[in-house]
């Protein structure tokens, strides 16, 4: 639009300078040609008749004088008026000859040379001509001035009529000059305009995933320069992609892998350990040391092989949702009591079968079992658990504990995999995966997940998620 307007504009002003220097000459030609001829003709005639004259002369005279003057021109329509001292006539009786203005007679009074003037009429513009009748061995030429003076007006009717006409004519081009140039930056701004937006479509494309997006290059300039490096950067960017995406399915395969292949190994050592851990209390004090430092490390390699596990589930896409509707305060009070923290945590849940939502009970446990215990190991009592509705049929859980709190540069970490809690508290004993596997548990419930500090003091992870879920039993992950 913009250089539709400009080009617009700069044909306007083209036009109107043009037209108006155009008219401005044509006019000029032609009141200059019309002009000539009219003082040309006026002096012919007047070299012809002035010998008749005697001087001084009579009036009827100075009449027939005017007259034969005026008859001059064919169309007749000249009118003259003839002076000699106080005598004056004109060839049209009791022609008034309103157009000869005082400052034409004094300068035909000071000089014998032909002067002229336009005057306007109202309704029309006349040209009024005015000289001095001298004579030279008996001819009417340059010389002593006969005192007489003759002056002509004719009107400039055809004159003004070929200026209107060329007016019109003016007008009548700008319109075609106006839609000429509409029609200039048109295809102007299309030649420009249609490979930017095909290059807009094509950056949209990518940054929607389509990394095989291309652009067709046509010519050598410069717009042609920048698609055929937008399409060597496409060509890179999907080169690069499609290589991180081949390292990112590698390392989940190979940790798919790795912890399946564990699994066999720890269920026999836990096998072990348990065995060993119930005859601990008859072996000697260094013995039984080692074999409660082997059962610690291998319930924490279990847990972490089990984490391991269930990430690459999610990273391939092979996680299900078993919905069921139930009663969330219930369901949170089965996971504290299957953990024994019913009297490590202060719990404010609503009443029963006020609060229900269709949840995975398995998952909501997982991420409610998660947060508690991440507040028990690295807060500080009292820890609290509440459960209320929020705006628009939202759940909300809230876990809160008395501890320091998270850093602020530890903040936007905190649901990063294999991101420990140490780095901003003293004593950990997790994987740094529990708080990945909660939040990719919430987001499959289509929910939120947050972190941050309590102005009082410690930390508070509030989970939101919809009361109510469209669609069937099951959802299956996705990435």
């Amino acid at each position: 639009m913009r250089l539709v307007v400009a080009f617009a504009l700069v044909a306007a002003l083209t036009a109107a300078t043009t037209g108006a220097l155009t008219f401005r000459e044509a006019r000029t030609g032609v009141l200059q040609q019309s002009q000539d001829t009219v003082i040309k003709l006026l002096r012919t005639q007047v070299d012809r008749l002035a010998p008749e004259l005697d001087v001084p002369p009579g009036e009827f005279a100075l009449q027939r004088f005017a007259i034969e003057v005026a008859g001059a021109e064919p169309a007749r329509t000249w009118r003259v008026l003839v002076a000699y001292g106080g005598l004056s006539v004109t060839s049209a009786p009791d022609d008034p000859f309103e157009e000869l203005t005082p400052a034409l007679r004094a300068a035909v009074d000071r000089s014998t040379a032909t002067v002229f003037q336009r005057v306007d009429s109202g309704d029309h513009t006349s040209l009024v001509v005015g000289m001095s009748v001298t004579f030279t061995a008996g001819t009417a030429a340059s010389g002593p001035a006969s005192g007489i003076q003759v002056f002509l007006t004719v009107p400039q009717t055809t004159e003004q009529a070929y200026v209107d006409a060329l007016v019109t004519a003016v007008e009548r081009a700008t319109v075609p000059a106006l839609g000429l140039a509409v029609l200039l930056a048109l295809l102007a701004a299309r030649g420009v305009l249609r490979p930017v937006r095909a290059l807009r479509h094509a950056t949209r494309s990518i940054a929607e995933g389509r990394l095989d997006t291309r652009l067709a290059v046509d010519g050598s300039d410069e717009l042609a320069d920048l698609s055929h490096t937008f399409n060597e950067t496409a060509a890179a960017l999907e080169e690069s992609v499609a290589e991180l995406r081949g390292m990112e399915a590698r390392a989940r395969r190979f940790a798919a892998d790795v912890s399946h292949e564990l699994r066999t190994p720890l269920a026999a050592m836990s096998a072990v350990t348990d065995v060993l851990d119930e005859d601990a209390a008859h072996l000697d004090p260094d013995t039984a040391t080692a074999v409660r430092l082997i059962s610690e490390e291998t319930v924490k390699l279990a847990r972490l092989v089990d984490d391991l596990m269930e990430i690459s589930r999610f990273d391939a896409g092979a996680v299900v949702l078993h919905l069921d509707e139930i009663d969330l305060a219930e369901s949170l009070r089965r996971t504290l009591a299957a953990r024994a923290w019913t009297d490590l945590v202060d719990v404010h849940l609503p009443p029963p079968d006020v609060l229900r939502g269709r949840v995975d009970p398995r998952r909501l446990d997982v991420v409610v079992a998660n947060l508690v215990g991440n507040a028990l190991r690295h807060g500080a009592r009292p820890v609290r658990l509440r459960l209320h509705e929020g705006g628009e049929g939202l759940a909300i859980i809230e876990v809160l504990d008395s501890g320091p709190g998270i850093p602020d540069s530890v903040l936007p970490h905190v649901f990063e995999r294999f991101y420990k809690s140490d780095a901003a508290r003293t004593r950990t004993e997790g994987s740094g995966l529990g708080l990945a596997i909660t939040a990719e548990n919430v987001r499959m419930h289509g929910g939120t997940v947050r972190a941050a500090n309590r102005p009082e003091g410690g930390a508070v992870f509030t989970v939101e998620f919809p009361l109510r879920r469209d669609g069937s039993t099951t959802q299956r992950s996705g990435r």
